[in-house]
């Protein structure tokens, strides 16, 4: 073995699972398509696909889940939100999942219809909170069902011991998993995991990773959605509006930094938020040793 080669230690094998987005048109259907067969190799635990605000993707969403089951081999984790929709609309969309195979549900409170930053106010005759949403779920079907957990509070939070407080409501209605907000500071993501425990929350509570590839997009959703961007991670594509390659190669050197940080820290799931885009997530997943089958 060649002695300046560096070496990492050794570790279990890890669990990876994807998220996209419904495809608006027809370009970003072949887009999405691209993406999930690149990514299908790599024998993600499940895929999930998002649903938007106010129900406005959700028979999109439906279609996809439904050609994901017919034409893969992989396990879809359908969106589901409390947004715009009765209990009896939701139950029916939950309904058309279990009969069309699908087993997994991603239950959300959901964004208010005026988008991040807007006051929620729960839809007439709907499910008011996620922990309503859950405990319907588990009432139809025996869905396995994950829910959302925010290491840096919900933006809507008081504290961070009423996040927790929700999040044991949610485990208590039937959430198996939780899949953290993106973060980009490590200790973070560990320091919340910390109070989980002591809370007396065991499920699995997997870090949601982003490559970030438009850093000004990324950072303007992160401050709606209460995610902290350090300063160094701003200084790192300083420069960089008008290099979009330069861009891709930043933003897979810190992906990789922040996974491996996770890895050799004890985390062995990862949840990646793809942004229907494979090539930088499948180069991540390739450096954990997640391989093609």
């Amino acid at each position: 073995m060649d002695a300046n080669r560096p070496s990492r230690k050794r570790h279990k094998p890890c669990q990876v699972s994807f998220e996209f987005f419904p495809p608006k048109t027809d370009d970003m259907e072949a887009n999405l398509w691209e993406a999930i067969g690149r990514l299908a190799p790599l024998k993600p635990k499940f895929v999930s696909v998002t649903y938007g605000a106010g129900g406005s993707t959700r028979e999109r969403t439906h279609a996809t889940v439904a050609r994901i089951v017919r034409e893969t081999n992989i396990a879809p984790a359908a969106h589901l939100t409390c947004v715009g929709a009765t209990r009896e609309e939701v139950d029916e969309v939950a309904r058309a999942y279990w009969e069309a195979g699908v087993r997994h549900i991603v239950a959300l409170r959901g964004d208010p219809q005026g988008g991040l930053g807007g006051e929620y106010t729960p839809t007439p005759g709907g499910y008011a909170h996620s922990t309503d949403l859950v405990a319907g779920l588990k009432r139809l079907h025996d869905f396995e069902i994950t829910v959302s957990a925010y290491c840096e509070k919900h933006p809507e939070s008081a504290s961070y011991d009423q996040d927790l407080d929700v999040l044991k409501r949610k485990i208590d209605a039937g959430a198996t998993r939780a899949i953290t907000q993106f973060f980009f500071d490590n200790d973070i993501y560990f320091r919340f995991l910390e109070k989980a425990r002591k809370a007396g929350i065991d499920i699995p509570i997997v870090p949601g990773v982003t490559a970030v590839q438009n850093f000004k997009q990324t950072a303007n959703f992160a401050k709606k959605a209460g995610a902290s961007v350090p300063d160094w991670l701003a200084e790192r594509f300083e420069g960089l509006d008008d290099d979009p390659a330069t861009r891709r190669l930043i933003a897979a050197a810190v992906a990789a930094e922040q996974v491996f940080d996770l890895l050799d820290r004890g985390v062995e799931q990862f949840h990646f938020y793809t942004m229907n885009r494979a090539d930088l997530v499948f180069a991540v997943c390739h450096l954990l040793g997640v391989r093609a089958a």
